[in-house]
Parts: structure tokens; C-alpha cells; sequence
């Protein structure tokens, strides 16, 4: 039986969202916001706004939205579904 789970997103899952970040066809990646050290400010600003969706223990998707502490609020920063 597959189990999808969804929660918070904290630095730790950094390393397994980048890598479905660079193996998702048509995802552009800015090397500052999206750098281990942008996503670290980003998760500080919004603690509770950014997910994961994990498949049997897989990263399967991400979504990054709240405050980027420049341009207002975002919806929706980024999303990724594999």
C-alpha cells in the first residue's frame, strides 16, 4: 500500500528538494534564492507555509509560499510534483 504523507518543510529535506529541483524538466533555479542558504532565510521568515509531499519515505513534491521579506507575500513561490 502506498502512503503519500504531507508536513512542514524544514532544512533537512534541502538536499532531496534540490535534487527533484534539477531533475524536473522546465525547473529554473536562481542560485541565490534557491541556494541551501536562500531556502534557510526563506524557512525562517515562514516557518509554517512551506510543504513536502513524501511517497513511502520518497520526496515526491514541494511547496514553498509565504513571505520573501521584499515584494509582499507570495502565494506561491514554487511547487514541484514528481
Amino acid at each position: 500500500m502506498e502512503i503519500m504523507t504531507i508536513r512542514t518543510m524544514n532544512i533537512e529535506d534541502f538536499e532531496k528538494i534540490y535534487n527533484l529541483w534539477i531533475h524536473t524538466e522546465g525547473m529554473g533555479l536562481n542560485t541565490t534564492d534557491d541556494s541551501k542558504d536562500g531556502i534557510v532565510k526563506y524557512l525562517l521568515r515562514n516557518p509554517n507555509t512551506c510543504f513536502v509531499a513524501e511517497d513511502n519515505g520518497k520526496l515526491i513534491g514541494v511547496i514553498i509560499s509565504g513571505h520573501d521579506g521584499r515584494r509582499g507575500f507570495r502565494a506561491e513561490h514554487g511547487h514541484c510534483i514528481k
